[in-house]
């Protein structure tokens, strides 16, 4: 649409407050039309009022007025106007002239002409009255002079002057229009070439435009597109390089997982078969959670929109989480703790459910699985003064710290560790950690091991009014989910 146009909202700008000048403009041109007019004419009466005035004189009879011919000449302008004059003495005996002639409103003083407007024969005209003093035998006499002219050369002057006044202004408005349009369509061309750049790109041409050509005031724009761009090639890249990595690691468990099948049906007696049934069954347990650790990525990844933020009790969600995965802590002869430092609500978080869940399993999972027979794993709910602490300790191998940086890529396994893991635990921690603004931080335990502990910002609004965990308690142990 025109309105959406920034070409025609810039004309609309510049032309909208020209021709609000040009109409005010058109209308002083006018008036001053008119008053040039006005004071045109009226000088031409008064100089033939002055004229005539100047002639008259005494003579045998009494005052005599003579009608220079010069003194009507000066309106011959060519409009076709009719010229009236009367002369009269001071007690109103006419000298020469129209006697019927409107009289001035006032009568005019010895030093100064009475300009008026009156009507003559139907007619709408322009007068002057002079008084010219007359010197005599026996002392001085006034005469009035009147003259006067009908108007249409004053309205013709008028019309004429402002006509070409209002030539001037719209021929300067077109000029300005035709200017403007032209500096227009300079300004925009970089704009326009940076459009058909942007066209012309190809779906993997991720180089930065260049803003060398460009207005300054483009400047923040393109250089915002490039840093898109940058980021868009990035999350692409990583998008790739995750697509090439899953594919990778599915791969080798579902060409294991046929191999298996394989062997257990041309195995020659039931215990090779039972064997193999139990590699088949630990191997889908392994893509299982393969995949289920894929979808969390999945869910834990950005997509525009901040996550739900839900009060939700930290103690309550990671003692159910704790009481599922007691079982693995069994099977693989972990000790498996929980110490509650903070209760509710204390330890209330504004979180998204389903991925403060998936943080704390995959914290545990990887906790359990990477410490051996007969070691030990506790997870911690503590509370500082601004953030609630999950805090998951193990006795495992721990990780060295020029790889501590790393294990937060995705599929990355530091080398000699567990071959079962897939390199996804902690990745999928790290992106649910940022959507919530919280932070991560991986130090070693004393003795040998690995912490690993999560600092969620406090629900401040959920504590008014309600106790707060005293500092320097001592930790409540819940009861033991694995083997003592």
């Amino acid at each position: 649409m025109a309105t959406r146009s920034l070409r025609f909202q810039l004309l609309a700008g510049l032309l909208i407050p020209l021709g609000i000048v040009a109409c005010i403009q058109f209308s002083v041109a006018y008036r001053n039309a008119e008053v040039t007019a006005h004071a045109v004419t009226d000088r031409i009466l008064l100089a033939s009022a002055r004229s005539i005035a100047e002639h008259i004189g005494f003579g045998d009879s009494g005052l005599d007025a003579t009608i220079p011919p010069a003194a009507l000449g000066m309106f011959d302008l060519g409009y076709g106007d009719t010229v009236y004059y009367r002369v009269t003495r001071a007690d109103g005996r006419l000298l020469a002239g129209y006697l019927d002639l409107p009289a001035p409103p006032v009568p005019a003083p010895p030093s100064q002409p009475e300009y008026y407007d009156g009507r003559y024969h139907d007619e709408s005209i322009r007068l002057v009255a002079v008084t010219q003093p007359v010197s005599l035998a026996n002392g001085v006499e006034n005469a009035t002079v009147v003259v006067s002219e009908t108007l249409y050369g004053r309205n013709a002057m008028s019309r004429e002057l402002w006509i070409g006044s209002a030539w001037q202004q719209s021929l300067l408005i077109v000029i300005a229009c035709v200017l403007a349009w032209l500096a227009l369509r300079r300004v925009f061309a970089p704009l326009l070439r940076l459009s058909r750049e942007v066209e012309a790109r190809a779906p993997d041409d991720f180089r930065p435009f260049s803003v060398a050509a460009l207005q300054a005031e483009l400047d923040p724009l393109v250089r915002a597109l490039n840093e898109y761009m940058g980021r868009l090639r990035a999350q692409l890249d990583a998008q790739r390089r995750f697509t090439e990595n899953a594919a990778h690691q599915l791969r080798t468990p579902l060409t294991l997982l046929r191999t298996q099948a394989s062997f257990a049906l041309r195995g020659a007696d039931e215990r090779e078969r039972a064997e193999a049934t139990r590699a088949i069954v630990a191997t889908t347990q392994q893509i299982t959670r393969l995949a289920n650790q894929l979808l969390s990525l999945a869910k834990a990844e950005p997509h525009g929109q901040p996550p739900r933020r839900d009060a939700i009790d930290l103690v309550a969600t990671t003692r159910d989480i704790l009481v599922e995965h007691g079982r693995l802590a069994v099977d693989r002869q972990v000790d498996l703790a929980f110490e509650v430092a903070a209760p509710a609500p204390a330890a209330t978080v504004r979180a998204d459910p389903t991925m403060l869940r998936d943080l704390i399993v995959n914290l545990v999972d990887n906790a359990v699985r990477y410490t051996p027979a007969g070691g030990q794993v506790t997870v911690t709910v503590d509370r500082d003064p601004d953030a609630c602490v999950l805090r998951v300790e193990d006795t495992g191998p721990g990780i060295p710290a020029a790889q501590r940086a790393l294990v937060f890529e995705r599929f990355y396994r530091v080398p000699g560790g567990d071959s079962e893991g897939s390199g996804l635990g902690l990745a999928i921690v790290k992106e649910i950690v940022d959507a919530h603004g919280a932070a991560i931080d991986l130090r070693e335990r004393e003795g040998g091991g690995l912490v690993v502990a999560v600092r969620f910002p406090v629900a401040e609004e959920l504590l008014l009014g309600a106790g707060v965990a005293e500092a320097g308690r001592t930790p409540r142990e819940e009861p033991v989910l694995g083997p003592r």
